[in-house]
This record gives C-alpha cells, sequence and structure tokens, in this order.
C-alpha cells in the first residue's frame, strides 16, 4: 500500500510545483486560514486516485465536508500544509497523508516536492526521509534544545489563545538553545524524527496537519503526547507535545509552568 501511496502523492506533488510557481487567487477560510484553489485541486486528485485504489478506507479531508465521515479506517489528507507558506513562496510545504486502521496509526507520508524530501514511515518498520533512516537527536538537556512551535489562526479572533502563545514562548525560551517556527506542523514533526529538532509543541491544530507526521515521528524513535502527558488523541486533544523523548518531560513542564 505504502508504494502505491507514494507514487500517487508523487503525482500530486507535481500540481504543488505548478501552483507553488505560479500566480495564485488566494481566498480566506478565517482572519488568517488561507485557500486556494489547488488545496482544493490536490485534494480532489488525491481522494479520486485513493478512493479507487484503496477501497477499503474512507477518506478524511481537509477541504471537505467530513460531517458524516466516521475516524475509523481512515486515509486522513492535507493537501498542502503550509498553505500561507505556499502562497508566499516559503519553501516549508508539503503534502500530509496519514493512514489509519482501526484508529491506529498505520503509514505515514509527507511530501515537500519543492524541496524533494519525502518523509515515510510504516508502524514497526522505522522512518526514512529519501529512503535514509530517520532517528531522533539524542540531546537531553533541555539547555541545549532547539524547539519548535507554531502560532494558531485563532491567534487573530480568540485572545485567551494569543495570550497563551505568548506566555509559553516568554517562559520556554530563556530555556532552551532557541526557538524556530516553519509554518508546517507536518514538517515540523519530520524535522524532530530528523533530529534537527529536539521538540515541537503547538495548540488547535486539525487531524490532517498531523496525523503523517506524528507516525513518521514515533517511528523514529520519537515520544508524542498531549499537554498534560497522556497519549495525544486526534480529533480530540487542543495540544500536541512532540519530542526525541530525552527532553519530553522538561517541555511538558516548561509548557505547563506557564
Amino acid at each position: 500500500m505504502k508504494e502505491k501511496l507514494k507514487h500517487i502523492i508523487k503525482e500530486a506533488g507535481e500540481l504543488l510545483k505548478e501552483g507553488y510557481f505560479s500566480k495564485k487567487e488566494v481566498n480566506f477560510k478565517a482572519k488568517k486560514d488561507l485557500v486556494t484553489k489547488y488545496d482544493v485541486g490536490i485534494e480532489n486528485f488525491l481522494k479520486e486516485k485513493f478512493s479507487e485504489e484503496f477501497k477499503e478506507f474512507n477518506i478524511i479531508a481537509e477541504e471537505s465536508d467530513n460531517s458524516n465521515v466516521e475516524f475509523k479506517d481512515s486515509i486522513i489528507i492535507d493537501p498542502i500544509d503550509g498553505t500561507t507558506n505556499f502562497v508566499n513562496k516559503v519553501p516549508h510545504t508539503c503534502i500530509s497523508v496519514g493512514v489509519y486502521k482501526d484508529k491506529k496509526p498505520y503509514i505515514g507520508i509527507v511530501y515537500n516536492p519543492i524541496l524533494d524530501e519525502l518523509y515515510e514511515a510504516q508502524v514497526g518498520c522505522g522512518a526514512f526521509l529519501n529512503k535514509e533512516k530517520l532517528e531522533v537527536s539524542k540531546e537531553g538537556d533541555f539547555q541545549k534544545a532547539l524547539i519548535s512551535t507554531g502560532f494558531p489562526y485563532t491567534s487573530g479572533t480568540n485572545k485567551d489563545d494569543l495570550e497563551d502563545v505568548i506566555r509559553k514562548i516568554e517562559y520556554i525560551l530563556p530555556r532552551c538553545q532557541d526557538i524556530r517556527r516553519l509554518g508546517s506542523a507536518a514538517i515540523d514533526l519530520c524535522y524532530v524524527a530528523k533530529g534537527t529538532y529536539e521538540g515541537y509543541y503547538e495548540m488547535n491544530l486539525k487531524a490532517w496537519d498531523v496525523s503523517a507526521g506524528l507516525i513518521i515521528l514515533q517511528e523514529a524513535g520519537g515520544e508524542i503526547s498531549s499537554l498534560d502527558g497522556n497519549e495525544y488523541k486526534l480529533f480530540e486533544d487542543k495540544y500536541i507535545v512532540a519530542s526525541n523523548g530525552h527532553i519530553h518531560n522538561a517541555l511538558i513542564k516548561n509548557l505547563m509552568a506557564k
């Protein structure tokens, strides 16, 4: 299944590249939440191909009405994770596809055609970037840890969310090596998987933002949890916390401090 998925996703990557280098008409789903015809076009392409090839799975996708789709044996699609980057020609943008059997992780694929990076993982088989095995950083000192985060779309309309983001950065920044913000949750998780970052956290993400990346990170030896340290639940938890495992408790402690 994974090889067929990769073939289809690489085809869709050509559409993403075409859009990335072209002039784009941009619409807003919310104050800071962009959508383009390429989000919709890539999603429709993937849904059609996946429906033909993988009839035993239903499809949950960002730009679709998922109200009548039960999360069980599901393929979860983000056609363009990092749409703001895509629109502004920042190269950290990707197609993210997570496959789940009976709500359990199975296959994750994150493809950035702009940088020609294909991250992939199947549960029990390890994680890879362009066929090279991935492994998380071994750094265990939080002061030396490079942390990534993101800013929720609600920061423009929800004062509580904005203040929560600022409080956490204010507390964590002096206590770690530094903080990065790339603008794609899927890529952030993959960067923890390959050891670039030691940790990552963000609020208000959707299942399609993280469904593939969390599989890739866990297969690379990393750890995923909710803000309180319990198992992270797709479609439910407000915060995701991800790390190399070595700094996970320290990251949660610092996040909970503010």
